[in-house]
Formats: structure tokens, C-alpha cells, sequence
């Protein structure tokens, strides 16, 4: 019997941040080793652990995986949260990379100066519910059904879960508008695996703060400042 995965990066958010909420949806226990020194990259990376010199990295059924949307594609067709068919599996690749933009907003939050924060800041609302957020909440109001892929839960409802709970931290009425939107996150928020997941004491990590940021910094040896989108 295969052991738990093991997960190596930060002790923070991230890329390994949605790995960690698909894991925690399929009900799947897993392990951590945070990256904190220069020299654990390294030996990552000497040992060949590390295909294209990046982490996120997950150790899972004998492989070591990189690239993100390569492990989370994996663990939801393996876990049964990819849908039925090649058509439902289309949409759903289709909504995780329309959710995906939306987060790559917010990933480079952390490390961006003072003032280009709160420019990125009006850059997530305004993306969130111009962009990404009307089309969610037309899918839902069109088909009526409580998820977005095949009325069964799916990928795309977990990583939409966790987005908008990323843009909620950065304006907490951003739903006001979307109806549609607020009783999906209610609905979805309560399933018991991703409930479990979103108490404290979890898994799940909190919002970045300038520790995790100097870590990501020291250990990739990350010198300048990342721009605003």
C-alpha cells in the first residue's frame, strides 16, 4: 500500500496552495517538508528531484511530480473529481484555467512594494467581477444544477471555492452581486471534506505573510521586486 504524498515546498500558499485544497476534497491525508534553507533546494535539485528546477514537487505513487497542473490533473482523475467523460473533463480543464488567471493575480500579491499592492489590489476586484466571476454565474444560473461540470462535484467547483475565498481577503462584499455565486460557495463550503478543511487547525495556510515572503525569497534567491500586472 502506498503511503501518504508528500509535498515540498513553503509553509505557505503558493502553487502547492490548490494541491493542497484538491488533496483535502478527495479526502486524501498527506505530508509536508517546508523548504526554509537554500541548501534543501539544492539538494532537491542535485538529487534530480526537481525536472525543470521548480517547486511545487509531490511524491505520489512512486513518482515525483512537478509542474502544478500536471499534479492537480492527476489527482483529480485519480480521486474521481474530473468528470465522466472527455467532454466534461474539457470543461473542466476550461473553468480550472479561467480560475487559474484569476489566482495568478493574487499570487504575486505578496511580493509586490506598498504601492503596487493596493494598484493589484483594485486589479483582482475589478478582473474578479468583470471578467471571471459573470461567467460562473451564468453557467450556474443556466443549467440550475449545484455544481458547475455534470451536477457532480468536480475539480472546477474546488479551485472556484478557493479563489473566490482568495478575492473575498482582498474584498469581502466582492459577491454582492453574483447570487448565483454566494449560494455555490455556501453549498460547496459546506461538504464535509472541504468544511473539515476550511477550520481551524487544518492543513490549509493562512494568508502570506512577510516570513513566508522572505523565506520564498532567501531560498530562490529572488533579488528584485516583482511588478503589478
Amino acid at each position: 500500500m502506498a503511503g501518504k504524498p508528500k509535498l515540498y515546498y513553503f509553509n505557505g500558499r503558493g502553487k502547492m496552495e490548490s494541491i493542497r485544497w484538491l488533496l483535502a476534497a478527495a479526502g486524501v491525508e498527506f505530508e509536508e517538508e517546508f523548504l526554509e534553507t537554500r541548501e534543501q533546494y539544492e539538494k532537491l535539485l542535485q538529487g534530480g528531484s526537481l525536472l525543470f528546477q521548480q517547486v511545487p514537487m509531490v511524491e505520489i505513487d512512486g513518482m515525483k511530480m512537478v509542474q502544478t497542473r500536471a499534479i492537480l490533473s492527476y489527482i483529480a482523475a485519480k480521486y474521481n473529481l474530473y468528470g465522466k467523460d472527455l467532454k466534461e473533463r474539457a470543461l473542466i480543464d476550461m473553468y480550472v484555467g479561467g480560475t487559474d488567471d484569476l489566482m495568478g493575480f493574487i499570487l504575486i500579491f505578496p511580493f509586490l512594494s506598498a504601492e503596487d499592492k493596493e494598484k493589484q489590489r483594485a486589479v483582482i476586484v475589478q478582473k474578479a467581477t468583470s471578467r471571471y466571476f459573470p461567467v460562473y454565474e451564468k453557467v450556474l444560473k443556466d443549467h440550475g444544477q449545484d455544481f458547475l461540470v455534470g451536477n457532480q462535484f468536480s475539480w472546477a467547483d474546488v479551485h472556484l471555492l478557493e479563489a473566490i475565498l482568495m478575492v473575498e481577503e482582498k474584498k469581502s462584499d466582492v459577491l454582492s452581486g453574483f447570487p448565483q455565486l454566494q449560494a455555490f460557495k455556501t453549498r460547496i463550503s459546506n461538504i464535509p471534506k472541504i468544511k473539515k478543511f476550511l477550520e481551524p487547525g487544518s492543513l490549509r495556510k493562512p494568508v502570506p505573510d512577510d516570513k513566508y515572503v522572505e523565506t520564498v525569497r532567501r531560498v530562490l534567491r529572488m533579488y528584485h521586486d516583482i511588478k503589478a500586472n
